[in-house]
C-alpha cells in the first residue's frame, strides 16, 4: 500500500530533530494508548501485521495531523469497531453505552509474561533459501493496494544480499488474514548513489529487510 506513512526519501517534511534523552512516552495517556493496544489483540483475535495496517491505512490529512500515539489510538478504534466491540457513539462519548459480551480484563500480574514472551515471526524453512550472501537482487516495482513492508525508494532497484534471516510470516497475507505464508527474510544493501543518485552522501548504503516475494535476480 503506497500510503502517507511510507515517508522514507520523501520530500517537504523537514529535517528529523532527534530530542535527546527522549522518554518512551511524553504523557501518560500515551503509555496508555499502548497498553490497551497491546490488551486489547488477546481478545479481538487480530494480529501484529493487522494492527500496523490499521494504523497506516489512513488518508494523508489524517494521517499527518496525528501525532504518533493518536494514531495508535485511531488504529485500535478501527479494528474494536470491525469487529462490533466499539460502536461510533462510544468512541464519541468516550464511554460504553450498549450492553456486549464480557471482556476479560488482563491483570496486572499478567503482563510482564505477555510482555516477556513477545511475539516471535520467525517460522520453520519449507524450503531452502532462494538467495545466498552476495547475490545481487532487484526490488520489485510495485504498488499494492493493500499492506506491504517494501519501502517505496527501493522498488526497482538492484541491491545485494547482505544477510539470511531464516523464514518469517508474510505481513501482507497476514495482515488481511490470509495466513502467515512464512517467506525467507534477507537484508539487501543498496549503493546511496543507486537510490539518491549522486547526490548522495558519499560511502552511504542503506540496508532494507525484504521477504523473498519482493525480489528477484539481478
Amino acid at each position: 500500500m503506497d500510503g502517507a506513512h511510507d515517508m522514507g526519501g520523501m520530500d517537504g517534511f523537514g529535517p528529523v530533530v532527534p530530542e535527546p534523552d527522549e522518554p518512551a512516552f511524553h504523557a501518560p495517556w500515551e503509555r496508555r494508548a499502548f497498553a490497551i493496544t497491546l490488551a486489547m489483540a488477546r481478545h479481538g483475535g487480530w494480529n501484529l501485521d493487522m494492527t500496523r495496517f490499521a494504523r497506516e491505512n489512513r488518508s494523508p490529512a489524517d494521517y499527518l495531523s496525528k501525532s504518533y500515539y493518536q494514531i495508535w489510538i485511531a488504529g485500535l478504534e478501527q479494528l474494536m469497531a470491525e469487529r462490533e466491540l466499539v460502536t461510533a457513539d462510544e468512541i464519541e462519548a468516550g464511554k460504553p453505552l450498549h450492553r456486549r459480551r464480557d471482556i476479560p480484563a488482563l491483570g496486572a500480574s499478567e503482563v510482564g509474561p505477555m510482555l516477556a514472551r513477545g511475539g516471535p515471526t520467525d517460522r520453520p524453512a519449507a524450503a531452502a533459501a532462494r538467495f545466498k550472501v552476495g547475490d545481487r537482487v532487484r526490488t520489485k516495482t510495485m504498488h499494492p493496494r493493500t499492506h506491504t513492508r517494501l519501502p517505496r525508494y527501493v522498488r526497482g532497484h538492484v541491491g545485494v544480499i547482505e544477510l539470511l534471516h531464516g523464514a518469517h510470516v508474510f505481513p501482507d497475507s497476514n495482515a488481511l488474514g490470509q495466513g502467515e505464508q512464512p517467506q525467507w527474510l534477507y537484508t539487501v544493501t543498496f549503493d546511496g548513489r543507486d537510490i539518491w543518485g549522486d547526490d548522495a552522501e558519499p560511502g552511504l548504503r542503506v540496508s532494507v529487510d525484504a521477504w523473498d516475494s519482493y525480489l528477484e535476480p539481478a
